[in-house]
């Protein structure tokens, strides 16, 4: 009797819906790519004890489908982010926020990035021309790269963070806490930024466990010289709670929605 092969088994209806699905957005993507209908949606990283004050600003992915809506990142990531148009979106988002930061000198920007882009030649070159026009661009700009993305190649991203951090970019760890970080990374990546999972913030207020955990986190940062930023604020509550624990700054809802039209942007349009 031959051994048994789950390859072989016919697809189930909810797998063979999820792959559709999967690739109508990778085609979806694909034709937003083709015709450069990416652009950034931009957030603010607030100072927690001072929340009128903006740390620095985050630029979120988006794209336009066939009918123009805009699509936020998380739409779609799932479905392209091992493939070659990941790589591209990567250099879209990454080319949109340099320009961004060389329109706006008072501008700190984070910007997105997997870890497979570490070696994509379009994406080093996109990087190397716009510092090579302007070096203090790498000062204020800020690459975000997930705890999951991290760990796929940890000594690859070590040296790439090693060799960038030279010309003054940052890097912050995106969603930690999500993925499975072995400790003894934290001091070998170096990260500046350490951005505190949505899971550990949400309803923080009224979650002993949250506050416990979120605390650690705060006091690992704090040891790494890490500055700690709390993910999806939505609430008042949620935000005292989290300036309780003396996390350093704050994102979400709560201050504001990610815009495609930042501040500087409207202020360039009424100067010119």
């Amino acid at each position: 009797m031959p051994p048994h092969d789950p390859a072989a088994e016919p697809a189930s209806p909810l797998e063979i819906a999820v792959a559709a699905r999967d690739s109508a957005t990778l085609r979806m993507v694909e034709e937003a790519v083709r015709h450069r209908q990416v652009l950034l949606a931009y957030q603010p990283v607030v100072v927690a004890a001072e929340p009128s004050r903006t740390a620095f600003w985050e630029g979120l992915a988006r794209v336009l489908d066939e009918t123009g809506r805009i699509i936020p990142a998380r739409d779609f990531i799932h479905a392209i982010e091992e493939t070659e148009t990941g790589r591209l979106i990567d250099c879209l988002a990454l080319e949109k926020g340099l320009r961004a930061l060389a329109r706006a000198p008072d501008l700190r920007l984070a910007v997105n990035m997997s870890a497979r882009s570490i070696g994509y030649r379009r994406w080093r070159a996109t990087l190397d021309r716009a510092l090579a026009r302007d070096a203090t661009l790498g000062e204020r700009l800020i690459l975000e790269i997930t705890e999951s993305s991290a760990m796929l190649m940890p000594e690859v991203v070590a040296s790439f963070m090693t060799d960038l951090q030279r010309r003054g970019i940052a890097f912050a760890l995106d969603n930690f806490g999500a993925g499975y970080t072995a400790l003894r990374h934290l001091k070998s990546f170096s990260f500046d930024v350490l951005k505190i999972d949505a899971q550990f913030v949400r309803g923080i207020d009224d979650d002993a466990d949250n506050q416990v955990l979120t605390r650690a986190i705060v006091e690992i940062a704090r040891q790494f010289d890490m500055l700690t930023v709390a993910q999806q604020v939505e609430r008042a509550a949620e935000a005292e709670q989290l300036r309780r624990l003396e996390v350093d700054c704050l994102q979400g809802h709560h201050f504001a929605a990610a815009t495609t039209r930042p501040p500087w942007s409207e202020t360039r349009r009424a100067a010119g």
